[in-house]
């Protein structure tokens, strides 16, 4: 009866075992999974502020050419009164 106890034993700690090795190489695989979505959002975040820098320097820019571009035409149509005056005068 002692044998069977013993044979008993090492049978459950032998399904144990099995058992606990397979969860925890499920559990492993979670752990990569949700360290790779974090790696995934940290570079999309990453990727999501550059273009937003860029956006911003593309927009100064921008800004900037239309500045000077209303300072042309404002000069131009001031040539343009002092030319209209002289043929006035």
């Amino acid at each position: 009866m002692e044998n069977g106890y013993v044979i008993l034993g090492i049978i459950a700690l032998l399904f144990l075992s099995m058992y606990g090795y397979a969860y925890f190489s499920v559990s492993i695989e979670k752990i990569r999974q949700k360290r790779e979505a974090k790696r995934l959002v940290a570079k999309e975040e990453l990727r999501k502020q550059e273009r937003l820098e860029k956006q911003k320097i593309i927009d100064e820019k921008v800004k900037k050419f239309n500045d000077r571009k209303e300072e042309i035409h404002h000069e131009l149509m001031l040539l343009e009164k002092m030319k209209n005056k002289q043929k006035v005068s």
